[in-house]
Order: structure tokens, then C-alpha cells, then sequence
């Protein structure tokens, strides 16, 4: 142990904490590198020695909350911190030596903030700037794509250069089926022998053997359109796209395609690409294909693989660098103050979070955020670097939350009187704060306002619907109006509404109910009690129910029979 730690460290607490180290490496834990290990016991003895700086000399079950803040608030290093951390988890996992609360201490933040989460978010692009830089990728990948099918075309009519001369048909043919490599052979024809019977046409390609080879083998310029274009679809960042191979995709059809890709944060994760997404896909791998057949075997699997006009190695495959000020400015890629956008990989993503469609998460327990990601990354890397309009969104969603909340814990108007003194005695701010008068309090009591559930204050007030409109909520949804006021005539709509209730309970899962009618069958359950109706009302109006939807205004696809 004496090799591991420093000479005269706490050999107690030293053996625990090397058993902890030992239970995070493979196979039982991830652990599987010298180098890494060495880091964690770098951290291990700088623990001990502060421990032993401290006075601390006793063994991991006698640590306590303070001796260890003070030792980590005292390291001026998150990753120092961090190893602790786990390491001491893991003891405890194995041992369950350490006191609840130190181990609540263990699990919980870091004093030492890691500064990569501190640094400042990219924010993502404006939908202009969004719509430039998409609209450049299409154009590049549309005119590339063209011009590929029409060199495809003329392969396809031409021959060997050797039997019918030479043509921009059959150098095509020479290309498509003896490689790129045979590019060497044009060039040396154009430029070297150009008196030479043999000799290719000065005027057929005056660009020599770049303009030859860019119909069949696209450039790194639209490589990394069709890159960038696919990101915009997908939200895939960089490392995500560069080791993408074909045994990763499966072509479920015509339309459906699931991709297994490598996400560097959190490793092999599954997705079924969008129609656009797969469609580009699809096209990319047409466009690649003679490059693919040329390309070194190991190559071949790649989805990125392509032909490089220059540089040592000529078939590469990847992720490629960001794009030049150059091409951006040809392809008009600005940002909103005329300056050449600056494209990073993870502003795509950033962007293709913030803009994405939200529907498809409806009805689930976190609605308002990706399923995919955590709280808390949401929160460090998407939700903060909203656009102003979609930040005053998000406000407008938190403010709608929290009155939706206030409603919800608010009691319930109980009218057991028709006297309107009593009302105005007993509920003086809902009085003033609706702006009641006699008239609409004699109507409310006496039954005029009432809609299924309740007396309403207002039906035009456009509390659910538009302003000066009739309120389109459904039945249930006047439960937590707080517009609404109930009396014992409406204790048998009321009992109608909790049979209804308990029906839809039995034939939908738990969690889809809670999700939709969770909130107004609580309120129910505490209306439907002696604190608020006499015994005698709720009797009476339980044996007037019959347990069927007949005598609810239901929508065909609510009822439940």
C-alpha cells in the first residue's frame, strides 16, 4: 500500500480508500486505463495529506461533514475534488462505512465550480442567420448533386478513351470506372502533350483534371454542406458525425431510417431520422458511392469517406474543419450585421434544440424539455441561450405555471346560501376582484350564470379562449377556474364528473391519466366532502347518478363506452 500513497499517510483510512479505488476498476467499474487510475491516485493523496495536515488520523466511519468542507474548500482543483467524490462513493457502496450525512455531503455539489460549465454558452442563431446558412448548404448540395448526375449520365454513354478518343463521355467512363487515380492520366494528357494526336482537346477541360474529377467526386465544400445540412436536421454535433458508418444506418423502408451513432458526452444513442434527414441521407450515399468503390477497404465502410484533391492521403473520411471566411462569403453565409457568420458545430445543435418541434413530448411528467437530456443540462445548455423571443416565450410559460399553481391551491366558492349579504361577508376580495355588482351576484345565485359544474362569473372573459368569446374549456376544466362557484344543485353534474372520472381511470395507463385529468379529479375529491356539503346533499345527489356518459357533454373520443 506504502507504493500507492505517500510515506507516513493515515494507513487506515488510505487502505479504505485504495478498496473504494480498487471497486472502480473493469470490470466492476469503468476504470480501465494506468493513466487514469494514476490521475485518481493523485487526488487520493492529496486527500490524505490534508486530512493529515488537518489533525484528522482516524478511519473513513469517523469523518464527518465540516473536516471534509474544509479539506475541499480548501483544493483549489474541481477534478481533485471530483475523484474524492467518487471514490468515497464507492467505499460507501461497498461498505456503507460512512455516515448518512457525510455521504449526503459526498453526493452533493462541488465547492470547486468546473469552469467548462461556467463558460459562456454559445447562443444559438437567429432564424435569419439560420435560414442563410440552410439555404447555402441546399444550394451547394443541389447544384453538386446535378452536376454528379450528369456526369453519371455521360459515363454511362462513353467507352474506353483508348477505343473512341477523347470525350467529356469518356473521360467520365475513365473516371467512374478506373478511379480518381486516373485523373494523373488526363492532367499529364492536357498539359504536357498537348501537340500529340492522342492529345485531350485543349477546350474540353480547361480546368485540367480538377474540373474533370468534380462531377464524380464531390469537394470537401460540399462534403461539408451535405455535413452541415444534416446537422441542421438532426441536431447531431461534431463528434456525433464524424465516425458515422453504414452499419449504423437502418434503411426501416422507404421513409424511415433509425441511425446508430457515438455521442462523445454519453456514448452509443439510437435516432429516427426525419423525412428531410433521410432523404439527404439517402442522396449522400448515392453521391458517394464511386468514391466508396475506390476508396481503401478499411475506408469503404465510412459514411463520410471522399476523394481529396489534395493533401497526403487521398481518400479520407470524417468530420471536416470549419469552412473558410472565403466560402462564406461566396455563398452569402452573413450574420445579421452583414460580418461572415462564424459556424461552430455545437451552435447548430444549440440551435436545433431551441427551434425543434415540441409536440411530441406532450403528456409527458417533463413536457416543457427534451426526454432526451437531463434537467440540468437542459437547463446549463439550452433553455439559457434562448433568443429574446423565445426567452419572452419561456416567461410566458413559467408565468402561465405559476398562476396555474395559485388556482389550484386556492379553495373552491362554496355557495350554501342564497343571501347575497352572506356572499359579499364571506367573500369579499373574489367580490372586488371580479367586480361583481347585485345583478350578477342575484344571477349567480340563482342559477342564470350556471354551466355544467359550476356558476360562472364570467363566460366572456376569455380566461380559456379568446376575449369576449363564450369560455371553450371542457367540463372539468372549470374545477380550478377560478371564475367558478359551486352550490348543492350542482352536486349531481359533480358526481356525473367523478364517475367519469373513475371510468376513464380504469381503461387509461396511471401516469397518461394523471397527466390529463390528475389536477381536477384531486379538486373533485375535495369538493365532493362534508367540509364542503352536508352529508344529507351528497347522499341525495349519489343515488340521482347513473354510471354512463349519456348525461355528460362529452366528445365523441371521450366517452368511455
Amino acid at each position: 500500500m506504502v507504493k500507492y500513497v505517500e510515506e507516513g499517510a493515515n494507513p487506515q483510512l488510505a487502505r479504505q480508500l485504495l478498496e473504494g479505488l480498487a471497486d472502480l476498476v473493469h470490470p466492476h467499474g469503468k476504470l480501465d486505463s494506468a493513466r487514469t487510475i494514476e490521475t485518481y491516485l493523485t487526488s487520493l493523496r492529496d486527500l490524505l495529506k490534508r486530512l493529515e495536515e488537518a489533525g484528522f488520523r482516524g478511519d473513513a466511519s469517523t469523518l464527518t461533514r465540516g473536516r471534509l468542507a474544509e479539506v475541499w474548500m480548501a483544493i483549489a482543483s474541481t477534478k481533485k475534488e471530483a475523484l474524492a467524490r467518487l471514490t468515497l462513493a464507492r467505499l460507501d457502496d461497498v461498505t456503507g462505512v460512512l455516515r448518512p450525512d457525510v455521504r449526503e455531503l459526498v453526493d452533493g455539489r462541488l465547492y470547486n465550480p468546473n469552469t467548462r460549465v461556467r463558460r459562456r454558452t454559445l447562443p444559438p442563431y437567429t432564424e435569419t442567420e439560420w435560414q442563410r446558412l440552410a439555404d447555402a448548404c441546399r444550394s451547394v448540395v443541389r447544384e453538386s448533386f446535378a452536376a454528379f448526375r450528369h456526369a453519371m449520365g455521360q459515363a454511362g454513354r462513353g467507352d474506353d478513351p483508348k477505343a473512341v478518343g477523347w470525350s467529356e463521355e469518356s473521360v467520365q467512363w475513365m473516371l467512374l470506372h478506373q478511379g480518381p487515380a486516373a485523373s494523373a492520366v488526363l492532367g499529364k494528357y492536357v498539359r504536357r502533350s498537348r501537340n500529340r494526336p492522342d492529345a485531350v482537346p485543349c477546350e474540353l477541360y480547361p480546368g485540367w483534371a480538377t474540373q474533370g474529377l468534380e462531377g464524380l467526386y464531390p469537394t470537401w465544400e460540399v462534403v461539408w454542406a451535405y455535413q452541415v445540412l444534416f446537422g441542421i436536421h438532426t441536431g447531431l454535433v461534431p463528434d456525433g458525425l464524424a465516425d458515422l458508418g453504414l452499419e449504423g444506418i437502418d434503411w426501416a423502408g422507404d421513409v424511415t431510417v433509425l441511425l446508430d451513432y457515438i455521442k462523445g458526452r454519453s456514448g452509443p444513442e439510437s435516432l429516427v431520422l426525419s423525412a428531410k434527414a433521410a432523404r439527404l441521407l439517402r442522396q449522400w450515399v448515392e453521391h458517394s458511392a464511386p468514391a466508396r468503390a475506390h476508396a481503401p477497404a478499411h475506408l469503404r465502410g465510412d459514411l463520410w469517406v471522399r476523394f481529396a484533391l489534395r493533401g497526403v492521403e487521398k481518400f479520407q473520411s470524417g468530420e471536416i474543419g470549419q469552412p473558410s471566411t472565403k466560402w462564406v462569403r461566396r455563398y452569402g453565409v452573413l450574420d445579421d450585421g452583414g460580418e461572415p457568420l462564424q459556424i461552430h458545430g455545437h451552435r447548430i445543435r444549440t440551435t436545433f434544440e431551441s427551434l425543434r418541434d415540441r409536440s411530441g413530448w406532450r403528456g409527458s411528467s417533463r413536457a416543457t424539455i427534451d426526454p432526451n437530456h437531463s434537467p440540468q443540462v437542459e437547463g446549463d445548455h439550452y433553455l439559457q441561450v434562448a433568443t429574446p423571443a423565445q426567452q419572452a416565450a419561456v416567461d410566458s410559460i413559467i408565468e402561465e405555471a405559476q398562476h396555474d399553481m395559485i388556482r389550484r391551491a386556492r379553495p373552491p366558492v362554496i355557495l350554501d346560501s342564497d343571501d347575497t349579504a352572506e356572499l359579499l361577508a364571506r367573500y369579499p376580495e373574489l367580490v372586488g376582484k371580479l367586480d361583481l355588482d347585485d345583478s350578477v351576484i342575484a344571477e349567480l345565485l340563482s342559477g342564470e350564470r350556471d354551466v355544467f359544474t359550476a356558476a360562472c362569473a364570467d363566460q366572456l372573459s376569455g380566461l380559456h379562449g379568446p376575449k369576449g368569446k363564450p369560455c371553450p374549456a371542457r367540463p372539468w376544466v372549470c374545477l380550478l377556474c377560478p371564475l367558478v362557484m359551486f352550490a348543492p344543485r350542482h352536486l349531481p353534474n359533480l358526481m356525473r364528473l367523478k364517475a367519469f372520472f373513475a371510468r376513464q381511470w380504469k381503461q387509461m395507463p396511471a401516469q397518461q391519466f394523471m397527466a390529463v385529468f390528475g389536477p381536477y379529479a384531486s379538486r373533485l375529491d375535495q369538493l365532493l366532502t362534508e367540509d364542503c356539503f352536508t352529508a344529507g346533499d351528497l347522499a341525495a345527489a349519489a343515488a340521482a347518478v347513473g354510471d354512463t356518459d349519456h348525461d355528460l357533454p362529452l366528445r365523441a373520443e371521450e366517452r368511455t363506452a
